[in-house]
Formats: structure tokens, sequence, C-alpha cells
């Protein structure tokens, strides 16, 4: 079997290591999952979502001039189970990138501050609301210069 970039293959997990999982192809061939092309989500336990044995379907990434073959289990999973909670969807960047209204301004929102200022007087406002209801709470309370309560 001739293997190429963007194929879809098959292959048996024979190893797991911290950083990734080692698959043998039905013809003999290894091949690498990084970490990082296991799952959709992040994964600190490869553990948790493979087992040695599992029968795994991938996409070639690469094929090194030595031989080493790298391999992504999540771009192999169908578009449908990719677009899971906070994640994007693929199929329409390429739509939103060639439908841009050149007469969109961009205006910060109500709760955003315009400006360096503004959220500097935000924050002083912040910290003054919530250094009265401590002095309400707690009489004992004063405020120095510094701004730091003492007792």
């Amino acid at each position: 079997m001739q293997l190429e970039v963007g194929q879809l293959v098959e292959g048996k997990i024979t190893g797991i290591t911290n950083f990734g999982v080692f698959v043998e192809f039905l013809d003999g061939k290894t091949g690498m999952v990084h970490i990082s092309e296991v799952a959709q989500t992040y994964v600190s336990d490869i553990r948790q979502h493979v087992k040695e044995g599992d029968t795994v379907k991938m996409k070639i990434l690469t094929i090194a001039d030595n031989g080493k073959i790298s391999l992504s289990i999540k771009k192999a999973m169908e578009p449908q189970k990719r677009q899971g909670r906070g994640e994007f969807r693929r199929e329409n960047r390429s739509e939103a990138k060639n439908t841009i209204d050149p007469s969109y301004t961009w205006t910060p929102k109500k709760s955003e501050p315009a400006s360096f200022e503004d959220m500097m007087n935000k924050f002083k406002q912040t910290s003054d609301e919530k250094f009265s209801d401590l002095k309400r709470k707690n009489p004992e309370v004063k405020r120095t210069k510094r701004g730091a309560g003492v007792r």
C-alpha cells in the first residue's frame, strides 16, 4: 500500500508515551500521533483517550525522507464530531474570509473602556466600592496613603 500525505488510514496502537502514541499499519509500517493530535480537547493524559491495542482511524500529516510518518487522529474525525462546544467550525472559515463587509467600522462595546484612562477610572471606582464595603462590614479597617487596609 502506497502512503500519501492527507490519506486516511487505520492502524493499531502499539505503544503509548507521555508525548504521543505509536501506531502500526496493516502493512507493517509504523507512525506516531503526537499528543496534540490525539483529540479536539486538551490532552493531559493520553490514556484517557486511547489504549494500547485500539484500532484508530488517522490522517497522514507528513512523511519524512527518513520514513518517519506523522499522524493525526483528530484531523481524521468527521466534521460533525469536531464541532463541539467552544470549538471553531472549519467549513465556514473560507466563506467568512471572502465575505468581509468593507463598510464595517469597529466600535467598542458599551461595557468596554475606550482608553487606558477609562480603564484606570473604572478600576479605581471598583476598588473604592470594594473598600467601602469592607469598611462597612469591619469598622476597624482604616485606609492608609497606599490604599492598603490597616487594623
